[in-house]
């Protein structure tokens, strides 16, 4: 019989169910996901780094996790983002004890417990969407009954404290989630140099599918040190303000004319190196059916985002212009400059899991460099 396992948020609303994954008690930001499937690519998504993450489809698991072959060519093969669990815990309405899919080798539950992720299934997860919709910044605690460790235990950041909520936006979190050493994927003619600011490995994935060679860079790295065609600033967690000196690392790549994408985190950079400011949403955008438009044209697409800060429109410096906006609230989601080849977006062109609406912008990308 599964323990109970408690969820108190920082409003001091509680809520109960049961456990699933590890007895850890963990903290984090309080977000959601409305994805059917792509629950390991969630999980394991650096974004998610520091996050609850609540999925708002009923049935989560019945096809199991996939397997991760250590035969694949592919460091981190499909199925995952990265090679670990990075969501603070995760919340369920309902789970699926036994799984249906030729790939899967292990349960939700059991392979939650391999992570060091507890989880909790039981709870109105309609009812917490609405509470994160309408209730700012929305933080808080998994508390199983019978606890045996914690989540992050090695994080410096995260407080030992039983009372404490840990805000993933109020601290630097960019050495958590970023790859320690410099790592070369791919062998193809046209040399990408990305800064690793939490990426998701689909993003390498598609650069090598279109015959790039990858080196994924520690997000400290030295960039007078890389040599490369074109440069991608990847997705992450946190505040972009919180990100150390890459700022003004990345405002020195604006004096050249090689190339720069992007995406989500680093839309938000690349944005501040430009001059633009950004500000923490009440709410933020989560889910994989957020909308946003090209403007200047009709074309929508139909996007996956997880981020509560945005970068300010009418910030933006001479030479500058606004690529995509927010179909529903009119944010900006995207950036690019007038002449020289810049651009960046605040959704998630790569998606895994997710619509594949704005693929063609990796591979707009690619071309660019070529040329």
């Amino acid at each position: 019989m599964r323990q109970k396992c408690g969820l108190l948020l920082s409003d001091g609303s509680r809520f109960d169910g049961q456990l699933i994954g590890a007895p850890f008690k963990s903290s984090g930001e309080l977000v959601f996901t409305t994805g059917m499937v792509g629950y390991s690519e969630a999980i394991t998504d650096p974004s998610y780094f520091g996050q609850i993450l609540c999925f708002t489809y009923p049935l989560i698991g019945n096809y199991g996790v996939p397997e991760a072959s250590a035969d694949s060519a592919d460091p981190i093969p499909p199925g995952y983002e990265s090679k670990k669990a990075q969501a603070a815990a995760v919340i369920v309405s309902i789970d699926s004890p036994e799984t249906y899919h030729w790939n899967s080798f292990q349960s939700l539950d059991s392979w939650l417990k391999d992570q060091g992720v507890p989880g909790i299934v039981g709870l109105d997860t309609r009812h917490l969407v609405h509470m994160i919709r309408s209730t700012p910044n929305l933080l808080g605690r998994v508390i199983p009954d019978e606890p045996t460790g914690k989540r992050y235990e090695h994080c410096k950041l995260i407080s030992s404290s039983d009372t404490a909520f840990f805000d993933p936006g109020m601290n630097s979190i960019l050495p958590e989630v970023s790859v320690k050493e410099r790592v070369v994927v791919g062998s193809g003619p046209t040399k990408i140099g990305l800064i690793d600011c939490g990426v998701k490995w689909n993003i390498v994935r598609q650069l090598v599918e279109f015959g790039c060679q990858v080196e994924v860079l520690p997000w400290d790295t030295d960039l007078d040190t890389v040599e490369c065609d074109g440069w991608m600033i990847s997705n992450g967690p946190g505040d972009p303000t919180r990100t150390g000196n890459l700022r003004e690392r990345i405002e020195k790549l604006l004096t050249e004319d090689r190339p720069i994408l992007g995406i989500c985190l680093g839309h938000q950079i690349l944005s501040l190196a430009a001059g633009a400011t950004t500000k923490r949403m009440l709410y933020g955008h989560r889910s994989h059916n957020q909308p946003v438009y090209q403007v200047g044209t009709r074309q929508g697409s139909i996007t996956t985002q997880n981020h509560g800060y945005v970068v300010e429109e009418n910030s933006l410096p001479e030479g500058w212009e606004p690529w995509f906006r927010n179909v529903n609230d009119q944010t900006n989601e995207g950036i690019k400059h007038k002449t020289k080849p810049f651009r960046s977006v605040q959704f998630h062109p790569e998606a895994s899991g997710g619509p594949r609406d704005t693929s063609w912008i990796i591979e707009q990308f690619v071309t660019e460099v070529r040329n």
